[in-house]
């Protein structure tokens, strides 16, 4: 199963950049023995509208334009559920187990996602119910598909 992190905004040179890297390198290590063949992290330009509600739709659609079919589709929304490691696991693994050919994570920008994107998604993820800039939103996601693949693989770095 293919992994695919599509978020709006660039992550700039930097510290963020560079730990994003490293778990997408352990990520695209690791994921093979546990059946998750990729990682790719597409970032979609941020809309240059003046109004809110416009940003969102332009946003979305570029967004939703990336999905495959037949993809878990996943939104990263503070509205969303807040899961556990082992459950977020859980959900991975039953996905890949399913036979569905990419989970799709979907990371808005600062004026969230278009209501369209919010229907029927496979799961509504939340990292708490803090508010967190996007590029620290992208690289918990990654270190929780880092830490899902490791327990997937029996590896000690999830211990608790």
């Amino acid at each position: 199963m293919r992994l695919i992190i599509a978020a709006v905004g660039r992550l700039k040179a930097g510290p963020e950049r560079d730990l994003a890297a490293r778990y997408s390198e352990r990520i695209a290590k690791a994921g093979r023995a546990v059946g998750l063949t990729e990682i790719e992290v597409i970032e979609v330009a941020e809309s240059r509208a003046r109004e809110a509600e416009r940003r969102r739709t332009e946003e979305s659609i570029a967004l939703a334009q990336l999905l495959p079919a037949g993809a878990a589709k996943i939104l990263l929304d503070e509205r969303g559920e807040d899961l556990s490691s082992l459950a977020f696991t859980n959900r991975l693994q039953g996905w890949r187990d399913q036979g569905r050919p990419a989970a799709f994570f979907f990371i808005g920008g600062p004026d969230g996602v278009a209501d369209n994107l919010r229907e029927d998604p496979d799961l509504c993820l939340a990292f708490g119910a803090a508010t967190w800039p996007h590029q620290m939103v992208r690289i918990m996601l990654l270190e929780q598909v880092y830490r899902a693949v490791t327990l997937l693989a029996g590896h000690p770095y999830h211990r608790g």
